[in-house]
């Protein structure tokens, strides 16, 4: 590939404890998935596997399978969410932990520490906390890089500069940040791992990476669309405020968009000083979980994302072939309508689509 694909990866697809007491024994993400119902006309719920089926990621071949997947398409490898929330304690750890073990699947991944404190409001509820991610120090921070110093020492393991790659999803949340990127670079470095490069996500906020001790910025540029529809005349806005009276006449869904418009909003920012990485999304409707409080995207085609990835391509297509990266959110939220997996609908028409984007002459 002309780019470096990385693909997040949601590993709520096995059962855990925590989750059978806080939703019901056998809770997985496929739980919300199969419940889903359309909430206005039109509207294609749910979104069911084809050729996984309801995958468990306790399963090696499952596994297998994914990147077998995701390697033909082009993909390079996935970004593993992580789940570590202070003192030692992590959720849903198995399926990263039996990759690293096990040394298979033979696919490149790397890992995004997902550190914000779990609510019912993830899946629609309440804001009452379920786990809290708390920040207890050095010590804490030096076991957390030493749990991860077995992934990051893989020879799959994915690498900018020749250091592996560490995403923080909330940079801004983290109050020893400067401390923990100290900590991890210099704990690199003594391993022989030549430091490490540290990305912030951040989604439409703009965090200057130089200013906040990291290397770089995934850029989702989500609320793009949303602030667009509020802010300023357009398809976007008009759209919003017919969805405002229908909300109070049928109880429709206000926060619906087109994947047309809103692919575009996602891209519409400028190139920034910094160094950054764009995140381009296949689709978006979260209603799953969240019922009509949700975002939801309607009208995505695979041939529509694939001029979404070659957009957000161009970005980055001039840069050295180590810094080629797109995110793409996701391989397999399927609770949050966002995925490259075949599905019942479209097959592998979202796969096919990633690997007809190109880019002629670029440099290799």
């Amino acid at each position: 590939m002309d780019l470096r694909l990385i693909a997040f990866y949601l590993p709520q697809f096995h059962p855990i404890p925590e989750n059978d007491e806080w939703w019901g024994k056998g809770f997985t993400e496929w739980t919300n998935v199969t419940k889903a119902t359309p909430l206005f006309r039109g509207h294609h719920q749910p979104n069911l596997p084809s050729d996984l089926g309801f995958y468990d990621l306790r399963v090696p071949e499952v596994r297998a399978s994914q990147a077998e997947l995701a390697g033909n398409a082009g993909i390079e490898g996935f970004c593993y969410w992580h789940y570590w929330f202070g003192n030692g304690k992590k959720l849903l750890q198995r399926p990263l932990e039996e990759v690293v073990k096990s040394k298979e699947p033979g696919f490149p991944f790397c890992v995004a520490w997902a550190n914000e404190t779990w609510t019912g409001r993830w899946h629609g509820l309440d804001s009452k906390i379920l786990q809290e991610q708390v920040y207890p120090g050095r010590e804490d921070i030096e076991a957390h890089f030493d749990y991860l110093l077995d992934a990051f020492s893989d020879d799959r393991y994915m690498r900018v500069n020749g250091k592996p790659i560490f995403t923080i999803y909330h940079p801004e949340l983290v109050v020893d940040l400067e401390l923990r990127c100290k900590i991890f670079r210099e704990l690199a470095t003594k391993h022989g791992l030549g430091g490490m490069y540290i990305l912030g996500y951040s989604d439409s906020r703009i965090l200057d990476p130089n200013e906040n001790h990291l290397d770089g910025l995934v850029y989702s540029g989500f609320s793009q669309a949303r602030l667009q529809s509020r802010q300023q005349l357009g398809r976007l806005s008009l759209k919003r405020n017919i969805n405002r009276l229908r909300y109070l006449v049928e109880g429709y869904p206000v926060n619906v968009f087109d994947y047309k418009s809103a692919s575009k909003a996602w891209l519409d920012y400028p190139e920034f000083e910094f160094e950054y990485f764009p995140v381009v999304f296949p689709n978006w409707d979260n209603s799953p979980r969240c019922g009509k409080d949700s975002v939801i995207v309607t009208g995505s085609t695979p041939e529509l994302f694939e001029t979404h990835l070659h957009e957000a391509g161009k970005k980055v297509i001039e840069r050295s072939p180590d810094k080629r990266i797109v995110f793409i959110k996701s391989w397999n939220e399927w609770a949050e309508g966002n995925y490259l997996e075949p599905d019942r609908k479209f097959g592998h028409g979202y796969l096919d689509a990633v690997r007809r984007v190109r880019f002629p002459g670029a440099e290799n």
